[in-house]
């Protein structure tokens, strides 16, 4: 017994000229949401052209892309020049938005305007506070939390003296 299809030539033909009637457009396949976040987030002259026209496509197609992307570039260049007198502005611009993510985001910062304010305008970080912090966590973790204080206080006072630290006396 010979294998193969024992239909009709009329049922293939119509099976094939149906396919044929509707030919699929091939379309570029769409960026990923973590690519589009990464051209949103970089600073627009550090695109590359492809990128940039490629972020101009998904902006002109999705109204919500475009409002996200000029409140994110809108505040970097308040974050980056230190002028943190336009954050009350800026908030009332993101409230008008329907965009709840940055809703939470804009209550976040209505719970420590101050603050915030003060961090988008003063020269002054505690970036070596931070710093300082870390550093005793990680020893402690290296302790693996059995470490009592006194022995906490000698390894971070010795690690201090072996960074060129102000030294101390344990």
């Amino acid at each position: 017994m010979p294998l193969g299809y024992k239909g009709s030539y009329q049922r293939v033909h119509a099976y094939l000229q149906n396919k044929r009637a509707s030919p699929r457009l091939v379309t570029a396949r769409p960026p990923s949401p973590r690519a589009v976040a990464g051209w949103i987030l970089r600073h627009p002259e550090t695109l590359t052209e492809s990128e940039q026209l490629q972020l101009k496509a998904v902006r002109s197609h999705c109204p919500e892309l475009d409002a996200l992307t000029r409140h994110v570039r809108s505040f970097a260049v308040m974050l980056t020049s230190r002028q943190g007198e336009r954050l009350p502005d800026w908030l009332d611009a993101v409230r008008q938005d329907d965009l709840p993510s940055l809703h939470t985001l804009a209550a976040g910062i209505d719970r420590d305007r101050d603050a915030v304010i003060a961090g988008l305008t003063l020269p002054w970080n505690s970036g070596v506070v931070e710093g300082h912090v870390n550093r005793i966590k990680m020893l402690k973790r290296q302790m693996f939390g059995r470490a009592g204080f006194h022995l906490l206080r000698k390894r971070v006072l010795l690690a201090w003296r072996t960074d060129g630290l102000t030294p101390y006396a344990v």
